[in-house]
């Protein structure tokens, strides 16, 4: 069996680029097969070297023979000890970065501040798993100066896995909420599995925890870990959230010091985020004029706190994910902006567990509440939908007393309720009947697929 060494070896040998998917291979790549409840990596090997990588390693299960053939035991546990190797040759500070909402978007801020100073390696896209992490530190160059490494977490003992494998010096812990709940059980879930970044920073000499004093939960979990703190936070630093208008309807902030600090996000609930990469980049050397103008130049293609114009209307494009922390904030945001008009086109939100039903009942009693008109997508909004009082609210209900699709409920003037199966469904009742001059919020957890809607807006 080769060994870490003998691996690293041929990793520099193909110029330090590794591929886990056949379909990605341009040529001299290292391949891992791994293997997954519908897929098997050894059968897919071949095709990657035909394709011009370099090396396979395969399974000792894996019938093909020949020098480019590398067999282990576990292809996926040799590409995570590759990781951790390169990790520690190159001895570059990593920042580890885990949370409920806003990782990807804090992640981005920080990796654009850091950017000001350094060469840094950050995450790319949400590649925030157990083999998203070890591909974005194999992505490290004997160049780099810093990484960022997100990490994501929907079982209680993730990011203890996480930590073991990327190895952080720094740690920053956007918030935790309510999410992943069938996957953590409860809330206290969710912070002992996010809070394991603190636990491993609390164990390692000379760490630092970026904290948000604002967030009473964070404060709790870093309380006792023995490393250094440096906050962050509004009401902590002092800064302000300015007022937002229709023409410009970005977030604002004024930092203590007077600084004004124009961003291209939407929503207040980014100012933590905001502050964060600024603290990250003031603990570690960026100047604050430069922190500032990286954060201004910031500008979402994510889908994450993205707004773009579409004809007559604007649309707030927060359709990556969803949960009922994040659903909240979003749906405040969209309360507090100006305008006469304002749509949500929301869908379900996943991975709930036994507290589906009453987050969805949340949301919709919020609705009903707040005088926004709304078009909701799916079965758990189908559900939660039955078990309110709506008044107004425009849907059939076949003799069984389950909701079906109106097409004729459609956003037009005055009071709106509908409620589709599919976000296809609700993207040609739209385009049937278009909607104009509104603010309009598309979200919703990733299979809901909000995204389909925004062709007819």
């Amino acid at each position: 069996m080769i060994s870490i060494q003998d691996l690293y070896s041929v990793y520099r040998d193909c110029s330090c680029r590794v591929s886990t998917d056949s379909r990605t291979i341009t040529g001299g790549e290292l391949f891992f097969a791994l293997k997954g409840e519908n897929f098997d990596g050894d059968q897919y090997a071949a095709a990657a070297l035909s394709k011009g990588a370099a090396m396979a390693v395969v399974s000792f299960d894996c019938k093909s023979e020949g020098e480019r053939y590398i067999k282990v035991k576990d292809p996926f546990a040799s590409l995570q000890e590759l990781a951790i190797h390169h990790r520690r040759s190159l001895g570059i500070p990593v920042i580890g970065l885990t949370g409920t909402n806003g990782k990807t978007t804090t992640k981005e801020l920080i990796a654009a501040v850091l950017r000001a100073r350094f060469e840094v390696c950050a995450t790319e896209g949400n590649l925030n798993n157990d083999i998203g992490v070890p591909l974005s530190l194999l992505k490290m160059r004997p160049d780099t100066q810093v990484a960022v490494i997100e990490m994501g977490a929907s079982h209680i003992d993730d990011i203890a896995k996480l930590v073991k494998v990327s190895q952080p010096d720094y740690g920053l812990i956007t918030n935790v909420g309510k999410a992943h709940l069938q996957g953590f059980g409860s809330f206290e879930g969710v912070k002992k599995a996010k809070g394991e970044l603190y636990r491993w920073l609390g164990s390692h000499e000379g760490s630092v925890i970026f904290l948000n004093e604002d967030d009473a939960d964070l404060v709790q979990m870093a309380r006792g870990e023995a490393c250094h703190v440096f906050g962050y936070g509004l009401r902590y630093q002092g800064a302000s959230v300015l007022p937002c208008t229709s023409e410009d309807p970005f977030l604002r902030l004024r930092l203590s010091d007077g600084v004004t600090v124009d961003t291209k996000l939407v929503g207040s609930y980014n100012a933590s985020n905001v502050l964060a990469a600024l603290a990250v980049g003031e603990y570690l050397g960026v100047s604050r004029a430069s922190a500032v103008a990286a954060i201004e130049a910031y500008t979402p293609s994510n889908r994450r706190s993205q707004l773009e114009r579409s004809g007559s209307n604007t649309l707030i494009l927060d359709a990556y994910n969803a949960n009922p922390s994040s659903m909240g904030v979003a749906l405040d945001n969209l309360a507090a902006m100006e305008g006469n008009s304002k749509l949500a086109l929301l869908g379900d939100m996943r991975e709930l567990g036994d507290d589906s039903l009453r987050e969805h009942v949340g949301i919709v009693e919020r609705l009903i509440g707040s005088g926004i008109r709304f078009c909701l997508v799916g079965e758990e909004f189908r559900k939660a939908l039955l078990c309110c009082s709506v008044s107004g609210l425009t849907f059939a209900s076949n003799p069984e007393g389950e909701l079906i699709p109106v097409n004729s409920a459609l956003p037009q003037e005055g009071e709106f309720q509908g409620w589709y199966a599919t976000s296809n469904d609700l993207a040609l009742a739209l385009g049937a009947r278009p909607v104009k001059n509104s603010i309009i919020l598309v979200k919703g957890s990733r299979g809901i697929r909000m995204e389909n809607v925004l062709t007819a807006l």
